[in-house]
């Protein structure tokens, strides 16, 4: 029996584990179920062949799972597998069809939270790796696996453990936790992903909140911090922050013509989100350059004052805003922050506190790297047709991967684009994850060939 025929005959199984996986609450950020998720994670590996261990850095640190194998036949390459077992909250509980941590199968879609994010990504990388050790005794380059437990919290910890373990962890690829499938049943191969700045303005006019019969007399924090909000960008994105853009690398003529030939299904994705345009009125190769290559400034969320059913007449004392800075290669998370801060003192706004929560660089590999070659070729022929994409729209500590283990990384995955991930009835596709895990094998075949 070959690896394919025996992921075949294999399913049930891999869909009874991913089932596992998902009944096992790990939502780092309420640390909830963290600990025991990791060691679920362990034993799945130790299962499928894969010798493993849970490493830690200091208390208070999410586990990260670690696991490798070596190659019989060709010790002089390894791959690693980049993944993570941690989940985004459930909540709102009522907006999900069912429980959101039972693993439900309807049809071909496998429901819960981590069912694809990432779960379920991470079965198709076990599995193709118990596949060939089931049918062949061995696999066909050195395979590593680093499964950590706060990507969805910002990955805090990711670096340090990386320059713990540098020579542990060290490789010659790295497949990414994730990667995306199109409207149209095709895989996208990423060459990178943005970076990110998350920040909090907050601003403070009055000890506590006040009868807003006052309001003529005290100022609203809430109007302050909206007269800040509207010197960041403009109607169509495009960041006033004095330097914002200045380290910037415009694409590449190798980059320009990937995103042209990029398809880009705009009417399915206004479809999806129920939106008549996009920022700016964007569309066609503009709409695609802005997906890999744009710097963004997003309002993740504001508050101030009552914002509960009915009326209450309030003047709040304080108010919040928490927003997302996207990143593109070059572009220095601290660098960024002082910009940042510089601009809200020169535009009269110093009485406004800005903490940083996270910051991210954004990563790239090179289109002409053999491993991009590699990886779209077994794309191709698990799916039919694949596509190169320059860079995710999204964010993951990709840059210290390929900082620190100096190696190409790459996105290929089984999420299908409307997934509903980080959403209520999140879900996975299970003929993706059969054509995803066979198309791991031909990854790690090729890789190991070249």
């Amino acid at each position: 029996m070959n690896p394919f025929r025996y992921i075949d005959s294999n399913m049930k199984n891999l869909v009874s584990d991913l089932q596992l996986l998902i009944r096992q609450p790990s939502v780092s950020a309420k640390n909830e179920g963290i600990e025991e998720c990791s060691k679920l994670v362990k034993k799945l590996l130790a299962k499928s062949g894969v010798k493993s261990e849970i490493l830690r850095l200091k208390k208070g640190v999410a586990p990260l799972v670690y696991g490798e194998i070596k190659s019989k036949s060709n010790p002089a390459r390894t791959l690693l597998f980049y993944n993570h077992y941690d989940v985004q909250p459930a909540e709102p509980f009522e907006l999900w069809d069912d429980p959101p941590f039972s693993g439900k199968v309807k049809g071909n879609k496998v429901f819960g939270r981590g069912s694809a994010d990432d779960k379920g990504e991470l079965i198709t990388r076990i599995k193709a790796v118990e596949a060939c050790l089931k049918t062949t005794g061995d696999v066909p380059c050195n395979v590593k696996f680093v499964i950590e437990g706060e990507e969805e919290t910002g990955s805090a910890h990711i670096e340090d453990y990386l320059k713990k373990y540098q020579k542990k962890f060290s490789c010659d690829g790295v497949i990414w936790e994730f990667g995306y499938v199109d409207s149209k049943d095709r895989p996208i191969v990423g060459l990178g992903m943005k970076g990110l700045l998350f920040v909090e303005l907050s601003v403070t006019e009055s000890i506590r909140d006040a009868h807003s019969s006052l309001a003529v007399l005290i100022k609203n924090p809430a109007w302050r911090l909206i007269e800040a909000l509207k010197t960041l960008r403009d109607e169509n994105g495009k960041i006033l922050i004095k330097d914002w853009y200045k380290d910037v690398v415009p694409f590449s003529k190798t980059d320009l013509d990937i995103i042209s030939k990029e398809p880009f299904d705009e009417k399915s994705l206004k479809e999806e989100f129920g939106v008549d345009s996009f920022v700016g009125n964007l569309r066609g190769l503009d709409a695609k350059k802005a997906l890999v290559g744009g710097a963004t400034c997003n309002i993740a969320g504001i508050v101030s004052g009552y914002t509960g059913e009915g009326a209450k007449t309030v003047l709040p004392g304080t108010a919040l805003v928490k927003i997302d800075f996207r990143l593109v290669p070059k572009m220095d998370p601290k660098k960024q922050v002082m910009r940042l801060k510089n601009h809200l003192k020169l535009k009269g706004f110093s009485d406004i506190d800005v903490k940083v929560f996270h910051g991210e660089a954004a990563a790239r590999t090179d289109p002409s790297d053999p491993f991009v070659t590699q990886v779209k070729e077994a794309a191709d022929e698990s799916y039919g047709k694949s596509i190169i994409n320059v860079s995710n729209a999204g964010t993951g500590p990709m840059f210290s991967f390929a900082d620190i283990l100096k190696s190409p990384c790459i996105s290929i995955g089984s999420t299908y684009m409307f997934s509903r991930i980080h959403s209520p009835n999140e879900f996975a596709r299970i003929d993706l994850l059969k054509k995803t895990t066979k198309c791991i094998c031909l990854i790690m075949e090729k890789f190991g060939r070249s």
